[in-house]
């Protein structure tokens, strides 16, 4: 059995972790707050994930952040999950209710909080991957109601099986570049993550994007990835994963201590946190 404890313990697990700045973001809002707590990294390998769930059954965490590869498999060592999670299928925040412990899915909300900011309701989107974050993006796209969207990943049996989920179409990974026009391309891999994937795209070098194109990226750190560097010289609209993470988080906090935090005031601490890597 973990051992409780009188502070409040928060925390992400995954693997890897050697990129997150969620610790950051959420020890900054907890004191900001002034809230007791704190929040930790937690590399887990899926392995661990039971002995792990066990603690928290045990009273020890207060709240968890799920990132790749856990936001599927947490969900059976939780006692419900909300609407929003149960369709994109995916899990990234546990948080209690008492003694039962509940699931939701605060990236759905934290991917289309950009887009709705420019305004852009896009009828048609390309979703490059298909683990967890997919899953947050394609219940995303279904919200805003768009007709047309392709999903592909270097896997097409995981590509077709997602798509089928929820509605959309797949294709090879080979062909992503030269598939139908998408207003909208989402990259929900890891590629282009500070580590071992920096300076990698999932966008082929010698693919165009044309001006008013969306290009989304997830990964937030480096907040300049190579796929959004080319596309804005390619004058397409871009959004970086920084905003995504910001509001995710948010709602997150919300989850877990009933309060939000200065979204403005957070994008500068993480800028600014990025700006020293």
């Amino acid at each position: 059995m973990t051992p409780k404890t009188a502070t409040p313990q928060y925390g992400i697990i995954g693997h890897p972790l050697g990129h997150t700045l969620s610790p950051a973001l959420h020890n900054w809002a907890l004191a900001r707050a002034g809230l007791p707590g704190e929040y930790r990294a937690c590399p887990l390998e899926p392995a661990g994930l039971p002995a792990f769930m066990d603690g928290m059954r045990d009273g020890f965490w207060t709240g968890l952040s799920v990132t790749i590869p856990h936001k599927v498999a947490v969900m059976e060592f939780l006692d419900d999950i909300s609407p929003r999670a149960r369709r994109a299928g995916a899990v990234n925040t546990v948080y209690r209710d008492g003694g039962r412990l509940l699931g939701d899915n605060t990236d759905v909300p934290g991917f289309l909080a950009p887009l709705r900011a420019l305004n852009a309701a896009p009828e048609s989107a390309l979703v490059l991957g298909a683990g967890g974050a997919a899953r947050a993006v394609l219940a995303g796209l279904a919200e805003l109601g768009v007709p047309r969207v392709l999903v592909t990943a270097r896997s097409l049996p995981k590509a077709q099986a997602l798509a089928a989920a929820f509605g959309a179409q797949a294709t090879p990974w080979e062909q992503r570049a030269s598939a139908p026009r998408a207003e909208l391309v989402v990259n929900t891999t890891p590629l282009g993550m500070r580590g071992v994937d920096q300076g990698q795209s999932p966008w082929p070098a010698t693919a165009l994007f044309t001006p008013g194109q969306i290009a989304y990226d997830l990964v937030y750190n480096p907040r300049q990835t190579v796929f959004l560097a080319r596309a804005c010289a390619m004058a397409a609209r871009i959004i970086g994963g920084m905003e995504m993470f910001l509001h995710q988080g948010s709602e997150q906090f919300r989850l877990w201590t009933g309060k939000t935090f200065d979204l403005p005031a957070a994008r500068t601490l993480i800028s600014e946190l990025l700006g020293r890597k």
